[in-house]
């Protein structure tokens, strides 16, 4: 079926299961898998006089049971493995519930809404639903208010949903995200007497200069709620996006911090270097707009990844060096990355770029030059993979890939150099491998400590090759001593 009538739409949902995917086909039927690692499509069962695609449908997952809920007209309808039941006929209402009715609101709108998606707060009771129109945009949880977003002519949203957190985004939105709403509203809602708000208006009293600041500062040293006042306002400030908000509230957090004693400042020095990595990314030329909580989720080495693949190397290393991440850890790394990106460049020869890479990387520690030489060998770039192994001061990494882009002399002469018995050995018995036995003994002539080393290796393993090797040096003082050993064993 998927075949001759094709996908007309799909959708990814999560269950306990792993990641499934539902789709809707040409011929207006649905399928799904709730595993695409163990993948089982199932059919649902056939909508009574579907003629066209649902003006909007969802899956719920719950239970170990998956359903699909969709929209036709002034109905909507409610797929399980069986049947398929009509659910209610009024789109002014939103029902919120998957088994159990959990609350109704009446929007007062007429036209059908042209997305909705559900919400929930991590670990939290806290549910609600986001519908939007042409002209807005209403989040409706379970109670009989909602918070409404009138939207332009011009404007975009879009929701985001990653793990465990849910936010919406818009130009005209202002502070929408769900998590940060419910935070920051303590502090934000009018008339709000929660301790942060009263600290918040304290130093905006003390920088007009009014004794107002100090009757807000009693107020909240009489309920000796002054450390829980300057921790919501650091909270807070995570989840503002405006820097101005962010230093409003780090401002009333520094200057309630001067009235307590030995109050630990790690959160609060932690809070202002999160900003200022978040800011930096925020930036519309970097357009990595994440929450606070995205960016603790996701750890400070997975934005550095995020920032490599996107080629912005200053960034990332700047960042780097403002968190004091270790060489190995931070800049080393990044370094790496973009070595491996300049040695693509097919515009540059392969002096200039092996120079330029030698001159910005020089002796850092942790950098490998010869996993730089492998990828420019991987590029076809062999002379170029040679120069760069010239900066490797480790033998023991510079001779495998010499052996892999068959360049076996060269690797053998390395192999002396460094001194390891054991890595001459390698070369040899691999140049053995490779080369017919005349070039073979032919190019041990030229080294004499491979010629020895291999002598002593014959004397143990492969005699007669010994025999041979004498013969061709005419060497026949030994020989006769080969013949007499011989004969006496």
């Amino acid at each position: 079926e998927v075949l001759q009538n094709h996908v007309l739409e799909a959708k990814v949902f999560h269950t306990e299961y792993g990641t499934g995917v539902a789709i809707l086909t040409g011929a207006h039927r649905f399928s799904l898998t709730t595993n695409i690692d163990d993948l089982k499509l199932r059919r649902m069962p056939e909508v009574p006089g579907l003629q066209k695609p649902p003006s909007c449908w969802a899956v719920l997952s719950q239970d170990r049971v998956t359903i699909v809920l969709l929209a036709v007209g002034q109905d909507l309808y409610l797929l399980d493995n069986t049947s398929c039941s009509v659910v209610v006929s009024e789109l002014r209402w939103l029902v919120m519930g998957s088994r159990e009715k959990l609350c109704e609101f009446n929007s007062s709108i007429r036209s059908p809404p042209k997305q909705m998606v559900w919400c929930m707060r991590p670990r939290s009771r806290q549910r609600a639903v986001v519908v939007a129109w042409d002209r807005q945009l209403m989040v409706a949880g379970n109670s009989t208010e909602c918070i409404q977003y009138p939207l332009g002519k011009r404007n975009w949203w879009c929701f985001q949903k990653p793990a465990q957190t849910a936010s919406i985004r818009g130009p005209s939105l202002g502070r929408c995200h769900l998590s940060q709403a419910l935070a920051s509203q303590e502090i934000f809602k009018i008339a709000s007497m929660a301790p942060g708000a009263l600290l918040l208006e304290a130093q905006k009293e003390y920088e007009k200069e009014s004794q107002k600041a100090d009757e807000y500062l009693r107020e909240i040293k009489d309920q000796k709620l002054l450390p829980e006042a300057v921790s919501q306002c650091i909270e807070a400030a995570g989840y503002e996006h405006e820097p101005d908000t962010q230093k409003s509230l780090l401002r009333a957090a520094s200057f309630g911090k001067c009235f307590i004693d030995k109050f630990p400042p790690e959160s609060f020095v932690r809070m202002c270097q999160d900003l200022r990595v978040l800011n930096a990314i925020r930036d519309y030329q970097i357009g990595i707009p994440l929450t606070f909580t995205q960016y603790k989720r996701l750890t400070i080495e997975v934005l550095l990844d995020r920032l490599v693949l996107r080629r912005l190397y200053p960034l990332a290393i700047r960042i780097c060096e403002y968190l004091r991440l270790s060489e190995i850890q931070g800049v080393s790394r990044i370094l790496a990355h973009w070595a491996c990106y300049k040695v693509q460049q097919k515009d540059k020869s392969d002096e200039e770029v092996a120079h330029a890479i030698n001159q910005k990387l020089g002796d850092t520690p942790g950098i490998s030059y010869s996993e730089i030489a492998a990828r420019a060998y991987d590029c076809g770039r062999t002379e170029l993979a040679i120069k760069l192994l010239e900066y490797e001061p480790r033998s023991g990494e510079q001779v495998p890939l010499l052996l892999k882009m068959k360049r076996s002399k060269l690797a053998l002469s390395k192999a002396i150099e460094s001194g390891d018995t054991d890595l001459v050995y390698t070369v040899v018995l691999h140049l053995k491998n490779e080369l017919n036995r005349g070039t073979f003994f032919m190019t041990l002539q030229n080294q004499p400590v491979a010629l020895s080393l291999y002598r002593q290796f014959c004397k143990h393993q492969e005699r007669e090759t010994l025999k041979d090797l004498y013969n061709q040096d005419d060497n026949h003082q030994e020989l006769g001593n080969f013949h007499v050993h011989s004969s006496y064993s």
